[in-house]
């Protein structure tokens, strides 16, 4: 399926990027360059509609992926002579258009204290302070860009966005029990998000299989993992990153199956036995041998599948199998 400027661009892969931005001369030429927002104005200028802004956002996003400044800059100015220099998202546009010019740190380092002036003016504007916080970890100000986040939550703790931010922050240093608590809030804000519920589903399994991990903590985390897994494809069936980790979390329990899997001194979950996790796997395994087989063939209603995820998915059933002629022999 070809993508949308009516989609957030920030997943797409670089071909899917520049495939929208290459639409950008088009989409210039044909739309008005200015369009009224007054009643009386809008008799005698063209229409307006919340798609076409939309669009302009998103594209201005696919254009700064791939290098078209010239574009992303035109699709800035449209948005800001409608919605004007005041406005908190326009500011933050601005600002990311000017990272993106930014030829050396020198010229972030005046982007980030641009952004510390907004906000000792207003310490509540959100889309700057998100800027802030995605400036400072491409800086490696990982520690700053953590308090940021902090505050930030402070004062918006339903911000379901800044609490993955700040699980992802608290994972890339290692930090597993901050990243847990910090994507349970989102869990608790999205309940029915499955890959939120996929993700943290992995990162207990990391906290579980870390360095140092043993005993009871390592049965709380394995358990929590297929909690979450299982939780995951409950709510969408056909979710490949939920059946990889599904698979991923069994098949090391069915090897540890000798283990005696004692109740953690938490009192948190306790794993199944062994024939529910067998079953478990044997599920994992079908649903994904059947994802790998209908999206490589190119199957209608499974071509939306991520072709990295589907080469990881294929890869991992093709290791169980090697394993499983190994126990044979």
């Amino acid at each position: 399926m070809a993508p949308s400027l009516l989609h957030p661009p920030s997943q797409l892969s670089p071909a899917a990027a520049l495939e929208l931005s290459q639409q950008a001369p088009a989409l210039l030429q044909s739309s008005p360059s200015t369009v009224s927002s007054s009643p009386l104005g809008a008799i005698f200028s063209a229409s307006e509609s919340p798609e076409l802004w939309i669009k302009y956002e998103n594209l201005l996003l696919s254009c700064l992926r791939t290098g078209d400044d010239l574009a992303a800059q035109q699709c800035l100015e449209r948005l800001a002579a409608r919605f004007g220099e005041d406005n908190e998202r326009i500011m933050a546009f601005r600002g990311l258009v000017k990272e993106a010019d930014a030829q050396h740190p020198g010229k972030l380092e005046a982007v980030l204290k641009d952004y510390e002036e907004i906000l000792k003016e207003n310490d509540t504007n959100i889309p700057i302070t998100k800027r802030r916080v995605a400036l400072l970890r491409s800086m490696g100000r990982v520690s700053e860009a953590v308090s940021a986040l902090v505050q930030l939550l402070d004062f918006s703790p339903t911000d379901a966005e800044g609490w993955s931010e700040l699980a992802d922050l608290y994972l890339s240093q290692g930090m597993y029990p901050q990243a847990i608590y910090a994507l349970e809030e989102v869990v608790i804000l999205a309940p029915n998000a499955w890959n939120i519920h996929a993700r943290l589903g992995e990162m207990q399994y990391m906290a579980a299989t870390a360095s140092g991990a043993g005993g009871s903590s390592y049965q709380k985390h394995m358990a929590e993992s297929l909690k979450r897994f299982s939780r995951s494809i409950e709510l969408c069936d056909d979710y490949l990153r939920g059946y990889y980790g599904l698979k991923l979390v069994t098949a090391r329990l069915l090897k540890e199956s000798g283990k005696p899997a004692k109740q953690n001194d938490e009192g948190g979950l306790r794993l199944p036995d062994t024939s529910t996790i067998e079953r478990l796997n044997e599920l994992a395994t079908a649903k994904l041998s059947e994802i790998v087989r209908h999206s490589t063939a190119g199957d209608r209603g499974w071509r939306g599948y991520d072709e990295v995820e589907v080469a990881a998915a294929r890869e991992l059933l093709s290791e169980d199998a090697s394993a499983a002629s190994r126990i044979e022999r």
